[in-house]
């Protein structure tokens, strides 16, 4: 008998760009590994793959077995591969050319290294909007697979969903599947059985049906429990079996299989959208957690079933406003994505560095620190700083490029960050730095050239919604310790002891040269708290005014605000000078003190990168003694020097204070979910020279700070690595 349903097994496998190796490697381990060892002993049974370009680049270095074994797979026709954006970047994320452009590098790719053309691709994130299909055709894609959901969103009920579809943009055509949202559910977490009967009644109930199941392969065997359930209790062998057992109805078969057997279902134009929950994380906590609560209500009611295809959360893009550490990467991609389209269309750029270039702005377009759901993400610094490795790298090819050489000194303003005002770009052969004059003149983003830093890749502490079970699992906790209640139903596991008292919330950017005017006296621990603040400088407008020669660039910003009461004027100047290497020459002048008054003023800096809780990562004073690791909390008075080191970068960054003071360090630490719990994770450390004075008849006061950016230690790591 011929089977009356078709059944569609799409596996995604990705690892971010600058994932640790180890993590990398127990995955392929606990389920790349372990899926194609069971796969092998049921042929009959083909699936379609997908693995990112980044981590088959990691696969073809460290585990070239595996390769071999894809290609057995892929010659005798029981893995169909599945292409996509090589570095698997949000589409919505990147410009046209370079969603082109990236399908277009991971197909060739995929062809020389397994020998097959690549028809299909999988959208990463399955964040979806309309003009993609234009792009997805241009770069000689025939087929895709999205969410269901998308297509409900489009008006379609869910008994028109067991098939494919044809959309397109510009007249390019461009063949679609709705992903079962059922099948992600049930497989692997439900009995096998309920995945069987559910597709038998589709059988049954619709004629010709294709049932398409496409999710991340990491749900065999990486994700928490999953290895022993999948593996070792057998849940994937009896869901081979049974796929073996009842292929007399139930056939499976890949995406390209569907589309060469099976005609489309029509057409249909899907509107943005992406998986339920990505929606949901896109919006603001507030109403994230809102439209949780309104969800819930609305779940109760006996028309929930024919309403929740009209209900709609958030919108992807929208994680570049939540959160603004993701605009910032954001904006840096978009400048070197703009300065290689430039140079591409000049004859005299050199086209070997402007390939490199290009293969580095893709890697820096890996969409994972991006944004913020469940997991992980924004949140994981290493993940941060690979994507501004890869830009710095970047953007330093494409200063060989436009034939820059020796020692150079640069400096611009533009609209940078994509916010209708000009920011201040001051670059060096050493390094680069970017000022917001419009939002408190502060210094936010700073990178070293050698070792490929950004100094100020931050993250600010705000409200994330799973904080409220933190603090109520610590309660409960309480409660079991006390006698109150007897147990805890619902675990929560804590990586860290007091997650809940560490909970707190950032009312200003954590960037640098941040200034604050303070309560006189005002102690460590209440700034900490974010109290004590009488200015109004932290976020004001700060007129810009830029200076240049030939080895020497500044830009001097100006603000007059309020300290208190009074009206006071602050003018900080950045200069970069080639005679003066990595090192930032800053000097604040500030006038119009209200004469006899106690003042406390103090600028703020922030070192992110720099790793905490090792002891190759450490403060240091004046005479050179070692103060600690990068999270120690210091209070330090009458201090004119300052350093912090991380060895295993080989950055020495240090500040020289003309007019001792007071230093104050604190950590910025973050509480966030993983896979494994919540825990807590060190952003950045925050380092505040401050002053106690009384301003005296002139009304006027001054320091100067030498930032100096020593990375000696890493570019000598790199020459013995290279044997020079």
């Amino acid at each position: 008998m011929s089977a009356s349903i078709r059944l569609v097994l799409a596996l995604h496998n990705h690892q971010p760009v600058g994932n640790f190796d180890g993590v990398i490697d127990a995955a392929y381990l606990d389920s790349y590994g372990p899926f194609l060892d069971l796969l092998e002993e049921f042929p009959e049974i083909p699936i379609s793959l997908h693995t990112s370009g980044c981590l088959m680049e990691w696969l073809v270095a460290r585990r070239p077995e595996y390769i071999e074994r894809l290609r057995t797979f892929v010659r005798r026709g029981q893995i169909e591969l599945l292409g996509g954006p090589f570095y698997e970047p949000i589409l919505a994320c990147i410009p046209r050319r370079d969603r082109v452009g990236q399908i277009q590098l991971y197909s060739r790719f995929l062809e020389q290294l397994f020998g097959v053309k690549v028809r299909g691709m999988w959208v990463p994130e399955r964040v979806w909007e309309p003009s993609f299909a234009g792009d997805i055709t241009e770069a000689g894609i025939e087929f895709t697979l999205v969410d269901d959901s998308h297509f409900k969103a489009a008006g379609l009920h869910e008994d028109k969903l067991h098939g494919y579809y044809l959309t397109e943009d510009e007249g390019r055509l461009l063949k679609i599947f709705p992903d079962s949202e059922k099948l992600r559910y049930t497989i692997p977490f439900a009995e096998v059985n309920e995945t069987i009967d559910y597709l038998r009644a589709l059988s049954e109930n619709v004629s010709n049906a294709v049932a398409v199941f496409g999710d991340d392969g990491e749900k065999f065997g990486v994700w928490p429990g999953t290895r022993e359930h999948v593996f070792e209790k057998g849940w994937l062998r009896s869901f081979f079996e049974e796929l073996r057992e009842n292929r007399d109805w139930l056939r499976t078969i890949t995406l390209g299989q569907a589309v060469d057997e099976v005609p489309p279902l029509g057409r249909v134009y899907l509107p943005n959208a992406s998986y339920r929950e990505m929606t949901e994380w896109a919006l603001d906590t507030d109403q994230q957690m809102a439209y949780r609560e309104l969800v819930e209500q609305q779940e109760k009611e006996v028309n929930w079933v024919q309403l929740r295809q009209f209900v709609r959360a958030g919108f992807w893009r929208n994680f570049l406003v939540k959160y603004p550490e993701s605009n910032e990467m954001y904006c840096r991609m978009r400048e070197v994505s703009d300065r290689i389209a430039r140079a591409g269309t000049d004859g005299t750029a050199r086209p070997d560095l402007l390939a490199q270039a290009q293969t580095e702005l893709f890697r820096g377009q890996c969409n994972c620190p991006y944004w913020h759901g469940a997991f992980g993400g924004l949140y994981l610094p290493h993940l941060r700083n690979a994507i501004y490795r890869h830009l710095i790298a970047a953007d330093t090819l494409l200063e060989q490029v436009d034939g820059r050489t020796g020692r150079w000194v640069d400096i611009t303003a533009e609209d940078y960050n994509l916010d209708a005002r000009k920011e201040v770009r001051l670059a060096s052969d050493r390094l680069v730095a970017y000022f917001a004059p419009a939002r408190g003149g502060h210094l936010y983003e700073l990178d070293l050239r050698s070792t490929q830093v950004n100094l100020l890749a931050t993250l600010n502490r705000r409200p994330e919604p799973y904080h409220a079970k933190v603090i109520a699992a610590a309660e409960k906790q309480k409660q079991v310790q006390d006698g109150d209640i007897l147990d805890l139903n619902d675990q929560v596991k804590f990586k860290q002891p007091d997650l809940d008292q560490k909970i707190q919330y950032d009312t200003w950017p954590r960037k640098s040269l941040v200034d604050h005017f303070l309560q006189p006296g005002l102690p460590l621990e209440d700034f900490q708290r974010g109290r004590g603040e009488i200015g109004s400088f932290v976020q004001g407008v700060y007129e810009t005014r830029l200076r240049r020669s030939d080895t020497r660039v500044e830009t001097v910003m100006t603000r007059e605000g309020y300290m208190g009461e009074h009206i006071v004027r602050v003018t900080k100047t950045v200069g970069l000078d080639t005679t003066l290497g990595s090192l930032l020459d800053i000097e604040y002048v500030l006038e119009k003190l209200p004469v006899g008054e106690r003042i406390h003023f103090a600028v703020e800096f922030n070192f992110a990168a720099m790793a905490s809780g090792a002891d190759d990562r450490y403060f240091y004073g004046s005479t050179g003694q070692q103060m600690g690791q990068l999270q120690t909390v210091h209070d330090l008075e009458e201090q004119d020097r300052i350093g912090l080191v991380d060895e295993w970068l080989g950055v020495d960054a240090s500040l020289d204070l003309s007019q001792p003071g007071g230093i104050w360090t604190t950590p910025i630490q973050t509480v966030s979910q993983s896979e494994g719990g919540f825990e807590l994770v060190h952003q950045s450390t925050a380092v505040i020279p401050h002053w106690n004075f009384v301003a005296d008849e002139s009304g006027r006061w001054s320091v100067r700070i030498r930032m100096t950016l020593d990375t000696s230690a890493a570019q000598a790591r790199m020459l013995a690595t290279a044997g020079v």
